[in-house]
This record gives structure tokens, C-alpha cells and sequence, in this order.
């Protein structure tokens, strides 16, 4: 029986998945079969579950692929590795549920590739981030050169991979890469209290603004408006909506049942 690398457990209508190959938690190949096998299970528990966390075991979220592999790497393989690769961080990026990323410790590399697919991100203060695949005679290939500089913007998202220098939390926090910065001892008390907020609200209204705003990322605003107006247009027939109207009316806590 393999060993245990991604681990999940389930708090409420919350998830809590750790990433436990120590000490850094690199991306194996064993390490994103568990990853990937267990965002199918959480999926097939979509009813139960609203909101997704996802951390790290130990000194780092994870710290980058498995480096100890590079050297035999052919172009052939690297292509392949690639074509498994690239939908697995598509599945996070496009989970049916909000993922918030708890970055614990170093969050490099594929680390940050697999951050940047959350929909939220809470650092520890001793967090360390980066891109450093240049120093080892790459670029980022999980999606990196891409996602990155959305987030931050190209000037920035070019000095931190042609460099390949780590940033700190702070840092991370004034550029937008993350969205908050708390003491360790914090982090997942901040990233449960934020995912029982979300997870309190009308699941599939969340849902709804998750798809708008991914797909409006992509398309131009003209097309952006028409996808939001769909969206606001079918969620005036759901139950929740009405429940969340009544209730304002009334003056009480809404009950909300993802439908």
C-alpha cells in the first residue's frame, strides 16, 4: 500500500486538504496521482462539500517538482510530462467549489503554479515564494509565465522569473499575489473562518460568481457582460435567491440549500 501524500478530512461543509510529502513537499509523480484521485473524490462529494482548503505539512506548501527527475528528462518526456500535468492544474483551477490555498512555509514553483489555480490565497508571514525554474535552465511550465502575470502584471511577473528570486509574504501581499498575511500560528484559524464565511453563503450564487469571473478572464468585456447577465439572470429563478430576498425582507438569517 502507498504511502499517504495527499490527505483530505471534512470539518462542516468544509474540506480541508494537506499536502504531506516531507520535508517539501515536492509535486512527485505519486504525489499529484493522490492530488489528482482526491479532487475526484471531493468532487463526487460536491453536495456536502462548499468550500475547499488546501495546505501544506511541514516547513512548506510544497516547494516545487521533483527536481531529483530533471537531469534524465528528454524533450520527448518533458512533453509528456506536461500533457498529464496541465489538466490537473486546470481540474483546481476550475473546481465547482472556492479553493482557498493556506501557504504555510515555501511556496515555489509548481508550488506557486498550483497557489495560483486557487481562488484565494492566505500566507503564513514566513512564507517564501517564487518561480525559480531559471536557475535550473527552465521557465515555469505549469502554467506560470501565463497565470502570474495576470495576477500581478507582466513587469513584475518577468523580474520575478527571469530572476528566479524568492519574494516574501509581504511582498507577495503588496503585489496582489496573495490576498492576505497572517502570523503562522494564524493561518489556518484565518483560512477556516474565511471558508466557513463563504461556505455560509448560497453555494450555487458562489458558484455562479466563480464561473463569471474565470471565464470573463479570458474573454473581452463585452462577452464578460453577457456571461454575468446569464448568470444573475438564472439565479433569479433559484431557491436560494428567493430564500435570501425573503429573508432580508424579514429581517432574519437567511437558510440557504444550494438550490
Amino acid at each position: 500500500m502507498s504511502a499517504r501524500l495527499v490527505e483530505y478530512s471534512v470539518e462542516g461543509s468544509v474540506s480541508i486538504m494537506i499536502i504531506s510529502n516531507p520535508p517539501m513537499n515536492p509535486m512527485t509523480k505519486d504525489v499529484w496521482e493522490q492530488f489528482d484521485q482526491t479532487l475526484d473524490e471531493l468532487d463526487s462529494r460536491k453536495d456536502e462539500i462548499r468550500v475547499l482548503v488546501i495546505t501544506g505539512k511541514g516547513k512548506a506548501f510544497v516547494a516545487g517538482a521533483d527536481i531529483k527527475s530533471f537531469p534524465q528528462l528528454t524533450q520527448e518526456a518533458a512533453r509528456s510530462r506536461l500533457k498529464i500535468a496541465k489538466p490537473r492544474y486546470i481540474k483546481l483551477e476550475q473546481f465547482e467549489r472556492p479553493v482557498i490555498c493556506a501557504i504555510n512555509g515555501y511556496c515555489l514553483g509548481a508550488g506557486l503554479e498550483l497557489a495560483m489555480c486557487c481562488d484565494i490565497r492566505i500566507a503564513s508571514s514566513k512564507a517564501q515564494l517564487g518561480q525559480p525554474e531559471i536557475n535550473v535552465g527552465l521557465i515555469p511550465g505549469g502554467g506560470g509565465t501565463q497565470r502570474l502575470p495576470r495576477l500581478v502584471g507582466p513587469g513584475i511577473a518577468k523580474e520575478m522569473i527571469f530572476t528566479g528570486n524568492f519574494i516574501s509574504a509581504e511582498k507577495a501581499l503588496s503585489i496582489g499575489l496573495v490576498n492576505r498575511v497572517v502570523e503562522p500560528e494564524e493561518l489556518m484559524k484565518e483560512a477556516m473562518e474565511m471558508a466557513n464565511l463563504i461556505a455560509g453563503k448560497p453555494p450555487i450564487a458562489v458558484r455562479a460568481a466563480k464561473e463569471a469571473i474565470n471565464r470573463g478572464l479570458n474573454i473581452s468585456l463585452a462577452e464578460g457582460l453577457e456571461v454575468e447577465a446569464s448568470q444573475w439572470s438564472y439565479l433569479c429563478g433559484t431557491e436560494d435567491q428567493k430564500e435570501g430576498a425573503k429573508a432580508f425582507i424579514e429581517k432574519r438569517k437567511p437558510v440557504f440549500i444550494g438550490r
